[in-house]
């Protein structure tokens, strides 16, 4: 049985503890603020580019000549899993649920005969990648000295996966992520992002017709670069929301289970305290009566 010191040393570093769990629970819950406004705000941008591509899209018919980012490779035999997790921990199971889906992802994949690469972003993810899939990771991008990564960064990631690309390392590229739903909910998403998909047309609310100058398909190359950075930017904004969140409240739940073992402890450091003073008594009395 453990000692008056030893408890009353051990709820002392529980409280400590506590305060520091608080303390990140409430700079959590202000950066989650911010965090979620830019992921909010950047969601109509992407979603009026999607319904602008689809538009074009629906006018042209792809051919080899189209742009590649459309058409493809003609091959889908090896696919790039772009896994985007955060450098910092103490976020619950923010960055393993992610991982968690891009190899389940994988191993699906090479159950149907691909061959899977890995692009990562990010370092929370790679220890566990790492060990699964040692020889498969393609490329790494740094985040670490950013201090919220934003639109240069999504620049640079869809740059090299472009470059990637071109040089023919890969057919088809998925993107890993968290969407951000609320404080408590992050839902892991995937989603194909090289060749670009073509995003399903809008409902027609109009019967206007639409003229483009220059053409539909100048147009169009021109977009799918932007596209694929719109999208890497938004799934950089959702982990981020993403990450405050599930930060929260996991520092939320710490603070809480801090107070139940600080409560657990001092009941056992009281009735140890009283058993002390009891078994003092009883030899106090026994020797009086002895006298």
């Amino acid at each position: 049985m453990a000692s008056l010191k030893e408890l009353k040393g051990r709820i002392n570093s529980v409280k400590s503890t506590q305060k520091i769990t608080k303390a990140k629970q409430m700079v959590a819950a202000a950066k989650l603020r911010k965090a979620q406004a830019a992921a909010e705000a950047g969601r109509p941008y992407a979603q009026r580019l999607a319904e602008v591509m689809a538009s074009l899209s629906s006018k042209i018919t792809v051919t080899d000549n189209s742009p590649k980012l459309l058409s493809g490779t003609g091959s889908d035999s090896v696919h790039l899993l772009v896994v985007a997790n955060s450098d910092k921990g103490l976020a619950g199971a923010f960055n393993s649920n992610i991982v968690k889906a891009a190899l389940t992802a994988a191993r699906r994949l090479e159950a149907e005969g691909k061959t899977v690469l890995f692009y990562l972003i990010g370092r929370k993810g790679r220890p566990v990648i790492r060990r699964n899939y040692p020889k498969s990771i393609l490329k790494m991008f740094d985040t670490t000295d950013v201090r919220n990564p934003g639109f240069d960064e999504a620049e640079k990631i869809a740059n090299e996966l472009v470059a990637l690309y071109e040089e023919g390392r890969f057919d088809v590229a998925h993107l890993f992520f968290s969407k951000f739903k609320n404080a408590l909910t992050q839902e892991p998403t995937e989603q194909q992002i090289i060749p670009v998909p073509a995003p399903k047309a809008a409902a027609v609310t109009t019967d206007a017709v639409v003229e483009y100058e220059p053409d539909e398909e100048e147009i169009l190359a021109a977009l799918l670069p932007r596209y694929l950075k719109t999208q890497l930017f938004g799934a950089l904004l959702e982990n981020m929301a993403s990450e405050q969140g599930a930060s929260m409240t996991a520092m939320d739940n710490a603070t809480r289970n801090a107070g139940d073992l600080i409560k657990t402890l001092t009941i056992q450091y009281n009735r140890s305290r009283q058993a002390a003073i009891t078994t003092e008594l009883v030899e106090i009395i026994a020797g009086a009566e002895a006298l």
